[in-house]
C-alpha cells in the first residue's frame, strides 16, 4: 500500500466517522424508537383482535414488508412533492425507516405476545387487574424479554440499512464516502474503510445485545 493511499485513508477516516456519529447513529436511534412504538401498538391491536384496527394493521404490515425500503424512500422523498408534500431528507429517512422497521418488529412482538401462556392473562384477572393493567404489568414484559434477541438483530440490521438514506441526499457515512471516492478515485480502499466502520458499530451493538441477553437470562432464572 503506497503512501498516497495511506494518506487518503487516514484523512478520510474522521470524515467518514463523524457523519456516522452525527447522522447515522441519531437516524438509527430516532427511527428505531419510533419503530418500536409503532410495533408495540400494532402488535397489541392484533393480539386483542380489535375490529377494523386489526385489518388496518395487517394492511400496513403487508405493504411495508412487501415493498423494498429503497422504493419507500423514493416515494416519500421524490414522490410526495408531486402532491404538495415536501419533506427534508433527514425527517423523510426517519419516517420511512420507522414505518418499515415498525412493520417487521410488529410481527416479532406479536409472536412474542402469543408465546406467553394464556393462563398469565387469567392470573391477572384473578388478581383484580384490568385487561390493560395485565398487559402492561404481566404479558408485555414477558413478551418483550422473548422478543429482545430478534429486536436487537433488527436494530443491527437498521444501522447497515441507513446507508440507503444516501440515495435521498442524507449526508450519512456512505454519502460522505461516496463524496471522498469521487474526489480521490480510490473506491476499493474507501468502501472497505466505510464497511469496517459499519462493522465496528455492528460489533458494539452485538456486544450490548449479548450483555442484555445474559442479564435477561439471569433475571428469568431468579424468577424461576
Amino acid at each position: 500500500m503506497d503512501e498516497r493511499l495511506l494518506g487518503i485513508l487516514a484523512d478520510s477516516f474522521p470524515k467518514i466517522l463523524l457523519p456516522g456519529l452525527m447522522v447515522t447513529i441519531p437516524l438509527t436511534v430516532l427511527a428505531f424508537s419510533l419503530a418500536m412504538a409503532i410495533a408495540v401498538a400494532a402488535a397489541l391491536v392484533q393480539f386483542a383482535r380489535v375490529p377494523v384496527l386489526t385489518q388496518l394493521c395487517r394492511f400496513y404490515i403487508w405493504v411495508f414488508r412487501g415493498t423494498p425500503l429503497l422504493v419507500q424512500l423514493f416515494v416519500v422523498f421524490f414522490g410526495m412533492p408531486r402532491i404538495g408534500i415536501t419533506i427534508e431528507p433527514f425527517p423523510a429517512a426517519v419516517i420511512v425507516f420507522s414505518l418499515n422497521e415498525g412493520a417487521y418488529c410488529a410481527e416479532i412482538v406479536r409472536a412474542a405476545l402469543e408465546s406467553v401462556p394464556a393462563g398469565q392473562l387469567e392470573a391477572g384477572y384473578c388478581a383484580g387487574m384490568s385487561y390493560l393493567q395485565t398487559m402492561r404489568r404481566i404479558i408485555l414484559p414477558q413478551a418483550m424479554r422473548t422478543a429482545f434477541p430478534s429486536l436487537s438483530n433488527s436494530l443491527i440490521a437498521m444501522v447497515k440499512d441507513t446507508s440507503l438514506a444516501s440515495n435521498i441526499t442524507v449526508t450519512e457515512m456512505f454519502m460522505a464516502t461516496r463524496t471522498i471516492v469521487a474526489a480521490t478515485w480510490e473506491p476499493l480502499a474507501l468502501y472497505i474503510e466505510v464497511g469496517l466502520v459499519y462493522l465496528l458499530f455492528s460489533t458494539v451493538l452485538t456486544k450490548l445485545q449479548s450483555i442484555g441477553e445474559k442479564k435477561l437470562g439471569a433475571y428469568q432464572r431468579q424468577e424461576g
